[in-house]
């Protein structure tokens, strides 16, 4: 009698699954639903010395009468855009003149997840010169007395020195960053005061402004790089800083309604326009521009700074305005940066704060600096601690570095805030990757060590950390 080949195959492929499930091979994975046994744990303690490490995994545990922070996936919030810095003309410059390998080493440990990567996940640029580029510049300098309504002498040249080269490294290790772009002054020629260093933007060059913002993004693109928001000025109330432009809402409103929302409509523009830019103590600006209707029908939100104010107060805002949306764009470590006093303060107040308060990103201020904090324009700033500090082709990481990375590693770009209770001595905030992980980000402002449970459904964890301490608990 012959073989059957269909029933040998049935044979096979029946033997070879029992065999794979008795030898545990075939255990399907976790679902985004399913609970893990432990939870990866990393920590930031000052005191001890803890530099962003990975600890022990924390095993599950019984209820015990601690503190606990109540995980609630079900209820969620704004979905975020990423955690970086603002990617100085000065920054650029400093990742460029490193040698090709170390800067590459540097930028893989920036932008990657992988390894000890920190996962860099979003970048502002500044439109032209910011105060910590080497000199002050924009994309369209005229001789005194000329102007250029059209554009025609409009050009990145000086971009293509050092700072798109640096993207396109970022681009190529990180395709999908996001990229937000804010201008610290318009062309002199279109201001009251003829100075890169305040003064306010001439009514009778809004359109030639906004179209600058246009070719701006034109260009960009064409090099390859999205540029997937703008704000339309760098803290409008500051006229102070070099290079600088002073900006009232209401004027704000009027060059966006007027010139820009409908330039990028022409052009097809797809960036977000974001108002503001400043400190949280005036909410009352951006809210007088969505009062505009025909300006806020181009505005995406608006986004902060905390050199004033209190973070609390964007809340009352996204109450009064649901639509639109927030972000964090900016934050220095000032000088000489201590990460005992700033890590705490940075953490509980920008990404936690800032996030339980509705915003989308969390960038601190410039990614790199020398040991003297330079460059900066004549009259910028002197003192602005960058995440790196880069001597030649060294490197030391700075508080900034320490606090966008127990965020970015962790909390991917689409991530969705989640509930989970505030405690008094254990601030915190809660996200869901897309992956299913839930991240959970935590800081002790107390002044002593604390022990505390984290919950998640059924299952309960027991974790402590001393005064000042920021620990990142990854639950799969």
């Amino acid at each position: 009698m012959k073989n059957n080949p269909k029933s040998s195959r049935a044979i096979i492929i029946f033997l070879a699954i029992v065999s794979c499930v008795l030898s545990f091979q075939c255990t399907p994975k976790l679902s985004q639903n399913s609970k893990s046994s432990n939870v990866s744990f990393w920590l930031t303690d000052p005191k001890e010395n803890v530099l962003f490490q990975e600890q022990n995994k924390l095993s599950s545990s019984e209820a015990q009468n601690n503190e606990i922070i109540t995980i609630n996936p079900e209820t969620k919030y704004q979905t975020m855009d990423g955690f970086g810095y603002c990617l100085t003309g000065g920054s650029a410059r400093l990742l460029a003149q490193m040698e090709k390998n170390a800067r590459a080493k540097l930028i893989k440990e920036l932008f990657s997840t992988e390894g000890n990567g920190i996962g860099t996940s979003y970048l502002r640029l500044s439109i032209g010169a910011s105060d910590l580029s080497d000199s002050v510049f924009t994309y369209n300098d005229l001789p005194f007395g000329e102007i250029d309504v059209e554009m025609k002498k409009f050009s990145i040249a000086e971009e293509q020195v050092y700072l798109i080269p640096i993207l396109k490294e970022i681009l190529a290790l990180q395709p999908d960053i996001k990229i937000m772009g804010s201008p610290w002054s318009p062309p002199v020629w279109m201001k009251t005061n003829q100075n890169s260093k305040g003064g306010s933007l001439k009514p009778e060059f809004y359109d030639a402004y906004a179209l600058y913002f246009v070719r701006y993004i034109e260009a960009m693109a064409k090099e390859g790089i999205t540029i997937d928001a703008i704000t339309v000025q760098n803290e409008p109330l500051h006229p102070g800083n070099n290079p600088s432009l002073l900006m009232y809402a209401q004027d704000q409103a009027n060059f966006i309604k007027q010139s820009l929302g409908p330039a990028f409509k022409k052009a097809n523009i797809k960036t977000k326009i974001i108002v503001y830019d400043h400190n949280a103590d005036r909410p009352d600006y951006p809210a007088t521009i969505y009062q505009d209707k025909e300006a806020a029908k181009y505005v995406d939100g608006a986004a902060f700074h905390l050199y004033g104010g209190k973070i609390d107060t964007l809340n009352s805002l996204h109450e009064a305005y649901p639509d639109k949306n927030l972000y964090f764009t900016e934050q220095w470590v000032g000088a000489p940066g201590k990460l005992s006093v700033n890590l705490e303060w940075h953490v509980s107040q920008l990404i936690i704060g800032a996030t339980r308060n509705w915003c989308k990103t969390v960038l601190e201020w410039n990614l790199a600096a020398t040991a003297d904090y330079k460059p900066y324009t004549p009259g910028g700033c002197t003192k602005c601690v960058g995440a790196v500090t880069i001597i030649g082709n060294e490197v030391e990481r700075n508080p900034a570095y320490y606090i966008i990375a127990h965020a970015a590693k962790f909390v991917r770009p689409g991530a969705v805030r989640i509930a989970s209770n505030e405690l008094d001595e254990i601030l915190n905030v809660a996200f869901l990757n897309m992956d299913g992980s839930i991240v959970l980000v935590a800081v002790n402002n107390n002044k002593t060590a604390q022990s505390f449970q984290i919950k998640l459904g059924a299952t309960n964890y027991t974790a402590s950390l001393n005064s000042g301490a920021v620990g990142t608990f990854i639950l799969n």
